[in-house]
């Protein structure tokens, strides 16, 4: 169980880089389409000159091709994510198991005779790869070959031969290793795929006649796994495999909700966004769900303590509101009123429910940037926009009343409610310009985490220090804790510290340190 336990955290973490560059595209494809955007241009008459409309179809449709090769960012992002040293020929063996896997189903479908015509291709459940005809797996095929690469990687690449074998070692034997096994892999899964694909569609029109329930099962899911870092388990086959969703856009076939509303939004004969979008429906509790918890504990503190409350949870507020980060406010209230997380997982499900329930057809998977520089150059008619701002503040007023009544009813000690004894925490200026010149803070941190031969690995997601350790029983919290560690999540030998968006320090720090 345990051994499971790693093996997921490690892969979860291992998608965090080529989901991450995801939303980046789409900002691409969002200023291509504002800049592109013949609607805008009624009035802004300036977007109407031909440079400027070339401009933004250069840009849109540039990005959109990074949906078409998403799963070589996946077979080659994979593997650094898994790698516990030499991400970069990590990553080297990554991309060249991806591309002789896909040669090599080539090859055995070509000799089995199953090879279809071109216009016959989506009907076999065929598609082209690289310029490379295939079965169609989507993005499947990289996060196969990726954990596959990612595996091997860290399993053989120390080892070392003497001699005239010296060359060999290292990853060149893994390359050795990879080799054979991507062709066979691809051999084996050009008989088993079709099978696969079969469930996966059985499994897609499930989910899709739970209808509503369905979308909020998705949703309580997705968030209440958030403690553990599993949650990218849950929404990554949605946003970018067949369970998301299949569409035709502009004459291209893309799996997976994210993918599809992305091509949407670059495609001017697309009058609508596809109903698939509400598997990215995540922001509805970060943009208004979260900022009214907070308020709703703003007004529950004591009034002695208001102020040092408002002090934590505007910043963290604003930060869910803004771009979508939520660990932060999250982590202010998951420790001490766990009871009102699972209320906030289950809140997350409704509102998607409703999202579900009353058509709309807006993008709104992060913050009020991503929100308005998604949509705004949509229209309402390719967008309905405004119907999601209505479902995103009733569930305000909803998250509002609900907090305010189980914080009071049961006395939880949220920010600013703390016992006497207790302090709502600050950090003073000094501490602040101590903590950004990194004095002492990596060795903090790795004091905290059990001293240096207690690390493994050390790597990073969007919000989290993410550490392998040898023994997790050693862990000191409060040491953490002190270094500006939100919170402490121990699963299996991996441990998650919860800094929020400037983890990066953090993890640059305890590498310098080490």
């Amino acid at each position: 169980m345990k051994s499971a336990v790693n093996a997921l955290q490690n892969f979860g973490k291992s998608l965090y880089g080529p989901v991450l560059i995801l939303p980046i595209v789409g900002l691409f494809i969002a200023f291509g389409n504002v800049l592109g955007n013949g609607n805008l241009a009624e009035y802004l008459p300036f977007l109407g000159h031909p440079s400027i409309q070339h401009t933004g179809v250069l840009i849109s449709k540039s990005a959109v091709s990074v949906l078409a090769n998403l799963a070589l960012v996946f077979g080659v992002g994979i593997p650094i994510g898994l790698a516990a040293k030499d991400k970069g020929y990590a990553a080297l063996i990554g991309l060249v198991t991806f591309i002789v896997f896909i040669n090599a189903m080539n090859v055995t479908l070509q000799l089995q005779g199953e090879l279809a015509p071109a216009d016959q291709m989506r009907a076999a459940g065929q598609s082209m790869v690289l310029g490379v005809q295939v079965l169609e797996m989507g993005v499947f095929a990289g996060i196969l070959t990726g954990a596959l690469s990612g595996y091997l990687y860290n399993r053989y690449s120390s080892v070392q031969f003497s001699g005239a074998m010296a060359i060999y070692s290292g990853h060149c034997f893994v390359a050795i290793i990879m080799l054979p096994v991507s062709m066979l892999l691809g051999v084996v899964m050009s008989e088993l795929w079709p099978f696969s694909q079969h469930g996966i569609s059985t499994l897609a029109l499930a989910i899709k006649g739970a209808g509503a329930f369905g979308v909020a099962i998705y949703g309580f899911l997705e968030r209440i796994l958030v403690p553990t870092g599993l949650h990218h388990l849950v929404y990554t086959p949605f946003l970018y495999t067949e369970l998301g969703g299949t569409a035709d856009v502009c004459g291209n076939i893309y799996q997976g909700a994210r993918n599809i509303y992305f091509a949407e939004m670059a495609c001017p004969s697309v009058h609508q966004l596809s109903s698939t979008v509400v598997w990215d429906a995540r922001g509805i509790s970060k943009m208004f769900g979260l900022p009214a918890a907070a308020l709703a504990m703003y007004m529950t503190a004591k009034p002695e303590r208001k102020a040092a409350a408002k002090a934590i949870l505007i910043p963290a507020a604003l930060t869910s509101m803004l771009v979508g980060v939520t660990e932060p406010l999250e982590f202010s209230f998951l420790f001490v009123a766990p009871l009102l997380f699972g209320v906030h997982a289950v809140l997350t499900g409704i509102g998607m429910m409703l999202f579900y329930l009353l058509g709309v057809h807006a993008i709104g998977a992060n913050g009020i940037i991503d929100f308005i520089l998604y949509n705004l150059p949509l229209g309402t008619e390719k967008s309905n926009w405004p119907m999601y701002i209505v479902v995103g503040l009733t569930m305000s007023v909803i998250y509002f009343l609900v907090f305010r009544f189980l914080i009071r009813r049961f006395d939880m000690k949220t920010p600013g409610r703390e016992d006497d004894e207790q302090e709502t925490k600050l950090y003073s200026k000094q501490e602040y310009q101590a903590k950004g010149s990194n004095d002492g803070l990596g060795e903090a941190i790795i004091e905290g985490l059990g001293g240096r031969a207690n690390i493994e690995v050390v790597d990073n997601c969007y919000t989290r220090l993410r550490v392998t350790v040898r023994d997790v029983t050693v862990i000191d919290e409060p040491r953490l804790k002190s270094t500006g560690a939100k919170g402490v999540i121990k699963q299996g030998n991996n441990v998650q510290v919860v800094y929020g968006l400037h983890v990066k320090k953090m993890r640059e720090a305890v590498e310098t340190y080490l």
